[in-house]
């Protein structure tokens, strides 16, 4: 990518779009073009045509979605599955007609089949059902994929799909009804830890497995897939390794400095058993993760500390 070229990071701010942001500028791209909801409605398709016929981008990441976490995916299936399908729509037909050649679209490891083989490889799209909890944002993850397909297929166009694992770092929803596990168990040590608790609540059986990937590593995971100009279709972006839940607790109130006990509360869902992503595709493009999970979890607790009061 010449280091002058339009650069277009639609959510970016975000956990995703803000790191792809600083890492863009990190690396010395001088035209990073951003919008705010306040001045464009990705969910309104006129004004996402007028915004790429007037600024005509080169380049385009696609960060923007409604997301959430177990909870949030579940009570609000409708509005994840609607504004997802009609974000991407607009942006990627969007960007087609303003003659973007490269995009990378940014989705998700739920969109494998819940009981899928591990780790998940990129062939296992579309081979069984969907973990049910996510599966309105699933499909409309996999309607994004097979959207860049479509257009990579009928007019040579060059969009990836890129699907993270699960993702933690700075600008992350530390809501804790409608986060993620991780921020969900940084807020909960946190304040578990200055009111004094003798025990930590943890949702779920403690068993299932997770795979974790700090943010500012997925933001230089798509700029080298983007520079080094990868054509595949889709690519999974992960560490290749997982924890339980009950390591990731442990590790967390390690770093946040709660001492008391851990319990675990089987009565509320523990989601797919496993989620391990195969990223022999992306490691054999020669690149990998290098920030550890505790030296992660550290970066991401003092993001949360800087937004406290």
């Amino acid at each position: 990518m010449n280091k002058n070229a339009k650069i277009f990071v639609a959510g970016h701010r975000g956990m995703v779009g803000s790191a792809i942001v600083r890492r863009l500028q990190a690396k010395g791209y001088t035209q990073v073009i951003t919008r705010g909801r306040s001045e464009l409605d990705l969910l309104n398709q006129q004004a996402v045509q007028a915004f790429m016929q007037a600024e005509k981008p080169d380049y385009i990441f696609i960060a923007a979605a409604k997301v959430g976490g177990i909870q949030a995916n579940n009570v609000y299936r409708a509005e994840f599955l609607y504004q997802n399908l009609i974000i991407e729509a607009n942006l990627i037909h969007a960007a087609h007609e303003a003659g973007v050649q490269r995009l990378m679209f940014l989705g998700s490891s739920c969109i494998y089949p819940k009981l899928a083989p591990q780790p998940l490889k990129e062939d296992y799209l579309l081979t069984g059902p969907l973990e049910p909890t996510n599966e309105p944002y699933a499909i409309a993850k996999i309607a994004g994929i097979k959207l860049c397909e479509a257009y990579n297929h009928q007019y040579g166009r060059q969009y990836i799909s890129a699907m993270p694992t699960n993702l933690y770092g700075p600008n992350d929803n530390y809501d804790l009804n409608n986060s993620h596990v991780l921020p969900a168990l940084i807020r909960k040590a946190h304040e578990a830890k200055l009111r004094g608790d003798k025990a930590l609540v943890v949702w779920g059986s403690g068993t299932p497995m997770r795979e974790f990937l700090y943010a500012d590593d997925l933001a230089d995971a798509c700029v080298y897939l983007m520079e080094q100009g990868y054509d595949g279709a889709l690519v999974n972006i992960g560490t290749g390794t997982d924890v339980t839940i009950r390591e990731l607790a442990e590790t967390v109130t390690k770093v946040v400095g709660f001492e008391g006990d851990l319990t675990f509360d089987a009565s509320k869902p523990d989601g797919t058993p496993r989620k391990l992503m195969d990223v022999s595709r992306l490691t054999g493009l020669g690149w990998k993760a290098t920030t550890s999970l505790s030296q992660g979890i550290g970066l991401a607790y003092q993001d949360f500390l800087s937004k406290q009061g």
